[in-house]
């Protein structure tokens, strides 16, 4: 089953119902689905699919020279030429990274980096605010809720980071995770992926692996565990993963419009009638969250929100 795919341009016209029901659709039975026709200039993906390419050439001999996970898979291919019985790499992603903040040190090289990306990233905020707007809107909650709770009331600034990511090619896929499955810890994720080489996959309902197809210049939308909490399970984070790939190597920029560490995360609406438990997820701050998820992000999620929800409980008492 296809990753839905929602032209957001129709959103503003006479459409605006049926695309509601479609986002509201993404977000309640995948948690993923791809945004086309956006409004973000198709020149400007270009530019950026350029200058994070050039970006990785630069890289390019440090991911092959000083990776763990590399130099992991070539002592593991070594064993195997001596007999012994073969294990997949643990605890290392095939993945080259970094990560992007205003408050952060860019790559000078390429020289049109910094701009491009910070042009890009203008854009991509505006769609961010737009989007938590929309769900805003489904969830029944006055508008601007959720940027407020983010930044605290207007305290804090919400965290707004860019990651961007290469999977290069590898030799034997078979043998490691180009990234281990996981679900996101922040707010809302919106990412520009690779239109040529896949590997993302998301877990659907159905228990079973399903690929988010690459679309050209489109943007995956995605919810974190923190919007999963806000409305009281019906928009569940997803969990996601990235395969090794043999031939290709896939680009991924993925932007995350996250809660200051200061704010405090509760549930937003009612528990839905047909939920397992009836409950309402709990409390805590984003602080607390990220301290247990740091630890714990390949790990089951629902432990995650009781631990973080213990500290916060006994940073108050």
């Amino acid at each position: 089953m296809a990753i839905p795919v929602i032209d957001f341009s129709r959103l503003d016209g006479d459409d605006r119902a049926a695309v509601m029901a479609e986002i509201a659709a993404g977000f309640e039975e995948w948690g993923f689905f791809q945004l086309v026709n956006t409004g973000i200039p198709d020149e400007l993906l270009e530019r950026v699919k350029k200058v994070c390419n050039d970006c990785y050439k630069l890289r390019e001999e440090g991911f092959n020279t000083s990776n763990p996970a590399v130099k992991a898979l070539a002592a593991l291919v070594d064993k195997e030429g001596e007999g012994l019985a073969m294990r997949k790499v643990e605890g290392m992603d095939w993945e080259d990274v970094f990560t992007l903040a205003d408050d952060m040190p860019w790559p000078s090289i390429p020289p049109t980096f910094k701009e491009t990306m910070m042009e890009y990233r203008r854009e991509l905020k505006m769609l961010a605010l737009k989007m938590l707007g929309v769900m805003e809107e489904l969830l029944g909650l006055d508008e601007g809720h959720i940027t407020k709770v983010f930044s605290k009331d207007g305290d804090f600034d919400a965290f707004y980071g860019t990651k961007v990511s290469h999977y290069p090619p590898c030799p034997r896929p078979e043998l490691v995770d180009g990234l281990r499955a996981h679900t996101d810890a922040g707010g809302l994720i919106l990412l520009f992926q690779d239109d040529r080489v896949g590997g993302l996959q998301v877990l659907g309902r159905d228990g079973l692996w399903a690929d988010v197809q690459p679309v050209e210049n489109a943007i995956v939308i995605n919810t974190g565990d923190q919007i999963e909490v806000m409305s009281n399970g019906r928009y569940k984070s997803a969990w996601h993963r990235v395969l090794a790939i043999r031939e290709g190597n896939r680009r991924s920029i993925a932007s995350f419009y996250n809660p200051a560490r200061a704010a405090t995360i509760a549930p937003a609406i009612p528990a839905a009638a047909d939920s397992s438990t009836g409950a309402d997820y709990p409390s805590f701050s984003f602080g607390d969250y990220m301290e247990v998820y740091l630890k714990q992000k390949f790990q089951a999620k629902e432990p995650r929100f009781t631990a973080a929800a213990a500290m916060t409980k006994k940073t108050m008492d």
